[in-house]
């Protein structure tokens, strides 16, 4: 044989080995794939983790992904590459208002296509609860006089503007309820109690199910329930060496500008960080409750509960008073949990996931065939405790928001908003193209608190390496693709 087609042979029998590797195990005929309950909170970064007894709990039982990156530090951008599985290059969204974000713009580009059609279209009963996309408002979504209800969920109970906890309206099923002020209006605790109801009603069917629960804190103005507004007494704010970090002389100009913090900034931290804490406890209550829902209809051994966040925040790092939208580690690095069938407990994953990754990883577990079509690959088997895709770069894309008051993300400019960027996170570092020219490289294994831009001292070799990689991702679309750009180079 010509050494040619031996090399095609012998590559050929390489890629159907791998793709039998990372097959799922095959399912029991007649055996019902796993119910899938995901809860995603607003906000939330990683150093809140330690005030969650439930979630603490769920690492010791399940799987903690320490490396796991959202595409946008911003809210809606973040959310629907998670429902679609793709990029905010490929989905449109890259803000949360048009003409280059928001509800509207995935309505035109990928509503009618998300894990919920595609679990739907699998057999699965779907629900979604809490928050949906920035600008869908029940009763005026796209100017209509009926409450719009996405295609792809069998269950919808969706509040526009929940930020307060009380004195909102939801779109139950394409009707409004109104919801008040008194005890009993609490929100998260109203999507707690209504996702109680979908377990229950869905197990007493026998159907598998999928449950997204979006709660809206820890994201200002982070109301904690009555029953928790005493805890934490004295809690502060983490102070990191990044805290306030006095020397950005390094750093670009839309950072060296800000100021130091000044005290009242300082003392306003600690009293945000205390309040997010306590939003988070009636969060940490409710995933408590579903477990215990589980269990009492026989669906905890074959249910994966799944916790995480849209993006992080910052408060106070590298003088930043308070917000997200940057490449810094602490606003899109944040945390996520899984348990479930299969899933060895205790383990903490270091491989590269990120929020596209969720749609291919819910199809998977739900037996849905793959989608070459969508950006994110399925991480199934890191659940399974197997080895990983060989991915290891991770895409994050921003859009400098225009300024805007009905924006519930709006920062004031001199707080710290970031210009267009385009970053990647690799295992040795974050490396930032600024649309201005700037640039900024953070060698993490050395430099974990991001204090030193040292990309001026890198060999101009590697300059256009992470240059080349970063473009490569940038413009990818689809998993194959995708993936080579974001594989080891």
């Amino acid at each position: 044989m010509p050494r040619s087609r031996l090399a095609l042979c012998v590559a050929a029998i390489g890629l159907v080995l791998a793709g039998c590797a990372a097959a799922p195990p095959p399912r029991p005929t007649g055996e019902q794939p796993p119910n899938i309950v995901f809860v995603l909170v607003d906000d939330m970064d990683q150093g809140l983790l330690q005030h969650m007894p439930q979630v603490r709990r769920m690492q010791r039982d399940g799987v903690t992904f320490s490396n796991f990156t959202v595409t946008d530090s911003l809210c809606c951008p973040s959310r629907a590459s998670l429902l679609a599985g793709k990029y905010p290059h490929n989905t449109g969204v890259f803000t949360n208002e048009p003409p280059d974000g928001g509800f509207e713009v995935f309505h035109r580009r990928d509503e009618s296509d998300t894990i919920g059609t595609q679990l739907q279209q699998a057999g699965y009963r779907t629900g979604f609860l809490g928050k949906y996309l920035n600008g869908y408002q029940p009763g005026k979504e796209l100017g209509g006089e009926r409450p719009f209800v996405p295609p792809g969920w069998n269950e919808w109970a969706v509040a526009g503007n929940g930020y307060p906890e009380y004195d909102y309206k939801l779109n139950v099923n394409g009707h409004l309820e109104p919801h008040g002020h008194r005890p009993g209006d609490y929100l998260t605790d109203v999507l707690a109690e209504r996702g109680n109801d979908f377990i229950r009603t869905n197990a007493a069917q026998g159907k598998p199910f999928f449950l997204e629960v979006a709660p809206f804190v820890p994201h200002g103005p982070s109301t904690p329930a009555p029953r928790h507004a005493d805890t934490f007494p004295g809690l502060t704010a983490p102070r990191a060496p990044s805290f306030d970090e006095p020397d950005r002389s390094d750093k670009p100009q839309w950072l060296r500008a800000l100021p130091p913090l000044p005290a009242e900034k300082v003392a306003a931290a600690d009293a945000k960080f205390r309040k997010r804490a306590q939003s988070l406890q009636a969060v940490d209550e409710m995933l408590a409750g579903f477990q215990r829902t589980l269990e009492e209809t026989g669906q905890a051994q074959r249910t994966h509960v799944i916790f995480t966040s849209d993006n992080g925040f910052h408060l106070g790092e590298h003088a930043l008073p308070e917000g997200k939208q940057t490449a810094f580690d602490h606003d899109v690095r944040v945390p996520l949990v899984a348990t479930g069938p299969g899933v060895p407990a205790g383990r903490t994953v270091p491989d590269s996931v990120q929020n596209i990754d969720f749609r291919p990883t819910f199809a998977e577990i739900a037996g849905a065939p793959p989608r070459p079509d969508l950006d994110g690959v399925s991480f199934a088997g890191l659940l399974r405790g197997e080895s990983g895709s060989g991915r290891d770069v991770a895409l994050v894309e921003h859009h400098e928001p225009r300024v805007s008051r009905e924006d519930p993300d709006h920062q004031e400019r001199p707080d710290g908003v970031p210009p267009t960027y385009t970053a990647i996170r690799t295992p040795e570092g974050t490396y930032v193209e600024y649309l201005n020219g700037e640039r900024e490289y953070y060698d993490d294994r050395t430099d974990p608190h991001q204090l030193n831009n040292s990309y001026q001292r890198l060999p101009a070799d590697e300059r256009e390496r992470l240059h080349r990689t970063l473009t490569a991702l940038a413009g990818c679309r689809g998993a194959d693709a995708c993936t080579a750009a974001a594989s080891s180079r």
